[in-house]
C-alpha cells in the first residue's frame, strides 16, 4: 500500500442535507493552502548503500466542485525515470476532492502503474447519521472489479485527505512523543495507523534554502508490530509544507525532496537567513 508515490493521498455517492451537518466533525480549519498552489519534488531510492534518483513528483491544489458544491481539488502525478523504465515503471496519479468548507473527504481515486501492473482505487465517502460511509471500487491488476460499502463509526480518511489534514495541524502545543490517530482506507482494506510528533529540526534543500521544520512520523501496526512507514519533514509556519520524507519500504528505502514551491498562501517564516 504505502511505496514511492505515497510521499510524503475516486460512480456516484449523493451527500444528503443531513449529512452536511455531520460532516464538521471529520473537517479541520484549512489555513495551510490556497488556490493554485503547486509543490515539487524529486524521488531517490537506495539500493545498496546508493541513492539513485529514480523520479519526480507534482501536488497541485485548487478550487474546484465535487457533485455540486464548491471542494479543494488535489492531484499528485508521480513519473519514474524513463532511463529506468525496463528495470521498473512507476507511473501514478492521485486524486483528491475535499469539502471546502473543512477538509471533510469526498472523494479519492489512484491510479498505479508500477512494474508491470495496473490497478485503480476508488473511494467515495457520506456521512449518513453522523457516521463515515465508504463507497469502494477496487481495479485489481487482473482487471477484476470489486465493490464494497463499509460504515465506521470513527472519521476514516485517504492517503490525500490525510496529507491535506495534517499540513492544518497546529504544533505549537504538542509535546515529542504525541500520538495522532489517523485510520486510512483504500479501496480493500483500512490501516490501523497513527503520526507522532517528533520535534523539531532544521532541513537545508538542495537548493542551499534552509528551514525550521516539524518532524511527524507515520506509523502503522502490522500483525501486531508497530512499523514506521514515512517520516517527514513539513516547515515550522502557517503553510506546513512537506520539504522531506524518508519512506521505509518492503523493497528498500526511498526519500523525496522538495525542490520547488509555487502559489504559497501563507508567508514563508520558518525560511532560516
Amino acid at each position: 500500500m504505502y511505496k514511492v508515490k505515497r510521499l510524503i493521498f475516486m460512480l456516484t455517492a449523493l451527500v444528503t442535507l443531513t449529512a452536511g451537518a455531520q460532516q464538521a466533525q471529520c473537517g479541520i480549519d484549512n489555513k495551510a493552502f490556497g488556490d493554485g498552489e503547486r509543490l515539487d519534488y524529486v524521488l531517490k531510492f537506495n539500493w545498496q548503500f546508493i541513492w539513485f534518483r529514480v523520479g519526480t513528483a507534482r501536488m497541485t491544489t485548487r478550487i474546484d466542485s465535487f457533485q455540486g458544491q464548491k471542494a479543494w481539488r488535489a492531484d499528485l502525478l508521480t513519473s519514474g525515470n524513463p532511463r529506468l523504465d525496463k528495470y521498473f515503471v512507476m507511473r501514478d496519479t492521485l486524486l483528491s476532492y475535499c469539502s471546502y468548507a473543512d477538509l471533510t473527504p469526498l472523494y479519492f481515486r489512484k491510479g498505479a502503474h508500477e512494474g508491470k501492473r495496473y490497478y485503480a482505487d476508488e473511494l467515495w465517502f457520506s456521512y449518513p447519521r453522523g457516521h463515515c460511509h465508504l463507497r469502494r471500487h477496487e481495479v485489481t491488476s487482473h482487471g477484476e472489479h470489486l465493490w464494497s460499502d463499509k460504515e465506521y463509526k470513527d472519521c476514516i480518511y485517504d492517503m490525500m485527505s490525510i496529507f491535506l489534514r495534517a499540513r492544518n495541524f497546529d504544533s505549537s502545543s504538542m509535546s515529542e512523543g504525541d500520538i495522532l490517530p489517523m485510520p486510512i482506507s483504500d479501496a480493500s482494506d483500512l490501516s490501523n495507523s497513527w503520526l507522532k510528533y517528533m520535534g523539531k529540526k532544521t532541513f537545508k534543500m538542495d537548493s542551499g534554502e534552509k528551514f525550521r521544520c516539524v518532524v511527524f512520523s507515520f506509523m502503522q501496526n502490522e500483525k501486531g508490530k508497530n512499523r514506521e512507514l514515512i517520516r517527514f519533514w513539513i516547515t515550522d509556519d502557517l503553510n506546513h509544507i512537506p520539504v522531506r520524507l524518508d519512506m521505509n519500504l518492503n523493497f528498500g528505502s526511498a526519500k523525496a525532496f522538495l525542490t520547488s514551491y509555487k502559489g504559497v498562501r501563507n508567508e514563508m517564516t520558518s525560511k532560516v537567513q
